[in-house]
């Protein structure tokens, strides 16, 4: 009896590898930043797919072959709700990959995924370290050209902030050492002078400006106040 072809779609290929989404906290925080904010820097484009923590599929018939980037962005990629990512039926290989530092996989990232990712295409691929414990420096970034990754120049700030442009994303990354891992890593906008913004950030600083006003309305209130007396005096 002759044997059934195995064909792309009578192999499972799994949603998840049975891995935490982060390690620990210095892991966990970054990768909520990053793709909440780059979510909704994009969320005018219908082409630009961004995800943290999916499975990438990068050889049909082979479920094997799969990475699992803690955040990419696919330009050219239908934005819509994937299981996992694979690559001969998507348009595109990422263009941007970043990897947030862990003890157990930070080897790998450096190694085997650097590899993989080169030889399918990644354009930007991005490693940090919040925590400082693993990488130096704690911003690494690096540029395909010709089949290799070329490193993308960093600059140091006074302050020992960590910066670097994403060609693909037309953002900065920037990483200060010592601040608290929920603060430590922010994108930056050149066109609008601004950073991108968490949730929490964005509420804190509305909070800020509301306070602002309320002591500036009280100021203006007593100084009217002032004013009608010396009104009444003269």
């Amino acid at each position: 009896m002759a044997r059934a072809a195995v064909t792309s779609e009578t192999i499972d290929y799994p949603d998840s590898d049975g891995l935490p989404m982060a390690e620990h906290e210095s892991q966990f925080w970054p990768i909520l930043y990053a793709g909440s904010v780059l979510d909704w820097h994009f969320r005018g484009h219908d082409d630009v797919y961004v995800v943290g923590n999916l499975l990438l599929y990068y050889q049909e018939g082979d479920a094997s072959k799969s990475v699992s980037p803690d955040l990419m962005v696919v330009l050219g990629a239908p934005k819509r709700i994937r299981s996992s990512y694979r690559l001969w039926e998507e348009p595109k290989a990422p263009d941007f990959v970043l990897e947030i530092a862990a003890g157990s996989t930070c080897r790998i990232d450096q190694g085997e995924k650097r590899d993989v990712y080169a030889s399918l295409g990644v354009a930007e691929y991005w490693q940090c370290d919040p925590a400082g414990d693993y990488l130096n420096p704690l911003l690494q970034s690096f540029r395909l050209v010709e089949g290799q990754y070329e490193p993308i120049p960093a600059t140091a700030r006074e302050d020992g902030t960590l910066t670097a442009r994403s060609e693909a994303l037309r953002l900065e990354l920037h990483l200060t050492p010592g601040e608290p891992v929920r603060e430590a890593l922010h994108f930056y906008d050149p066109m609008r002078q601004a950073y991108l913004l968490s949730y929490r950030e964005s509420e804190q600083a509305r909070e800020k400006a509301e306070a602002r006003l309320q002591e500036e309305q009280v100021a203006r209130q007593a100084l009217e106040a002032q004013l009608r007396d010396l009104r009444r005096t003269t």
